[in-house]
Order: structure tokens, then C-alpha cells, then sequence
């Protein structure tokens, strides 16, 4: 019953969540807070619907004074709901062009500064490039990446796609991961304390100097960094999970 009825106050959430946001937006269009802003908008309630005992621990990305791409691992749909709460000001996300055309969410992505570009060829590769190194400097914005590439639905931290480490290497801007516990496997919505989630920074990792040849040693190096914090934070949770090998 308690699911049943988290899962309908969500719903209603959302779309209530989605008007304010929406009034946001059209208040600063295009401007780079608003992502932070509507995130909030969208998980604090639902943090607090859902039953979640949230820690922070975002110390060194909060220190990060210049920009910088954010990785962090992404694991459902939930991710918006429990991670909207901590992007910081003046960071955006990367989406398809074809998503402002979505009804509703669409324009409040659009309209909230996010980089839309388009993907296929060389020269959209190569426009969206010059586009979100120039969002890094011009725009003194940090760019946020789910580096997977897409959901890895609480089974381990997937391999990396190039992109962020791309951005990254050509802006010469640091990196700075961020990981979460494996709430996919542990959230019990039936229960009144539906379980614990952790957010943790690491140190940010420079980019200074490095060229493309150096992009495969620092994907390495980002997704160690991150699997052995992500180990440690499902420890602190008492959750034990199948790493992919």
C-alpha cells in the first residue's frame, strides 16, 4: 500500500514540479543556474516522498571554483529524484537537439541552458565540440556526463564512453567524479524508511597538458577511482554488489 501510494504522490510530483520548473525557465530562459534550480525543484520533495536518508558529501566539487565536466555514474530513472539536489550553480547537461520537441519536459530542458547538440557525423561531432568547449570557458560553466553512456540498473559501473574525457582533454578542464551507493538494489519503497543514499566527490583530476593520446590512461583512472568509491559507499550501506567483469 505504501508503494502504491509513494509511487502515485511521485507522480503527482513530478508534474507539479514540472509547472514550477517551467515558470523558472520562463522567468531566465537559457540561463545557466537553472539547472540547479529545477534540479532541486525536483528532488527534495521527492527525496523526502520517497523516504530516502540522503547524505551529501560533495566537498571537493563544492571547492571547485573554475569549470570542470562532472562524471558520475547513473544507474535508473530515480537518478533525477536523487541527484537533482546537489548539481551546482552554472552546470549544465549535453541532450539530442531533438529533445526540446519533446511536449513539456522538452521545453523545460531547452529552456533551462542545456547544451543541445546534434550527433551522426564528423562535422556534428566536430561542431558539438566547439560548442561545449566554449560552454566551458566562455559561459564559465561546468558540463555534467553520465560517462556509461546509459543506465547500468544497479549491476556495477559500466564502462566509459569517450565523450566527457574528449571535452575534458580539449578544454583543459579537470574532472571531477562523483559517485553514488547502489540505492537500485536497496530501495525498499514499502517501508516508511525506504533506505540510505550517499553522494560523494572525489578530488578533482587535471587535464592540463594532456593531449587525446593520453584520454585511454584517464578513462582508466576516472573509472578505478569511481568503482573503488562506489564499493566503499555500498559497504557503508551494507549493500553487497555484482561488480561486471
Amino acid at each position: 500500500m505504501l508503494y502504491l501510494l509513494r509511487l502515485f504522490l511521485l507522480g503527482v510530483h513530478f508534474l507539479v514540479a514540472g509547472v514550477i520548473n517551467l515558470v523558472i525557465v520562463l522567468r531566465y530562459p537559457f540561463d545557466k543556474r537553472n539547472s540547479a534550480r529545477c534540479g532541486r525543484v525536483y528532488s527534495v520533495p521527492a527525496l523526502r516522498l520517497l523516504g530516502v536518508d540522503a547524505r551529501i558529501q560533495i566537498g571537493t566539487l563544492q571547492a571547485q571554483t573554475t569549470p570542470c565536466v562532472i562524471v558520475a555514474n547513473h544507474q535508473s530513472n530515480y537518478d533525477l529524484f536523487m541527484l537533482g539536489c546537489m548539481v551546482p550553480p552554472r552546470t549544465v547537461t549535453i541532450g539530442k537537439k531533438s529533445l526540446r520537441w519533446i511536449p513539456f519536459f522538452g521545453q523545460i530542458y531547452w529552456l533551462a541552458g542545456n547544451v543541445l547538440i546534434e550527433r551522426g557525423n564528423a562535422a556534428q561531432a566536430k561542431e558539438a565540440m566547439l560548442k561545449t568547449t566554449a560552454t566551458l570557458h566562455e559561459d564559465n560553466t561546468s558540463i555534467w556526463v553520465f560517462a556509461e553512456g546509459t543506465r547500468n540498473l544497479g549491476k556495477g559501473l559500466l564502462p566509459f564512453k569517450k565523450g566527457a574525457f574528449q571535452m575534458a582533454i580539449n578544454a583543459s578542464v579537470p574532472i571531477v567524479p562523483v559517485c553514488v551507493n547502489t540505492y537500485k538494489n536497496s530501495l525498499r519503497l514499502n517501508r516508511w524508511h525506504s533506505g540510505r543514499l550517499i553522494i560523494r566527490s572525489l578530488p578533482a583530476i587535471p587535464t592540463m597538458g594532456m593531449t587525446l593520446d593520453d584520454m585511454p590512461a584517464l578513462m582508466d583512472k576516472c573509472h578505478a577511482q569511481m568503482a573503488a568509491c562506489i564499493a566503499e559507499l555500498d559497504a557503508e550501506t551494507g549493500q553487497a554488489v555484482a561488480r561486471p567483469q
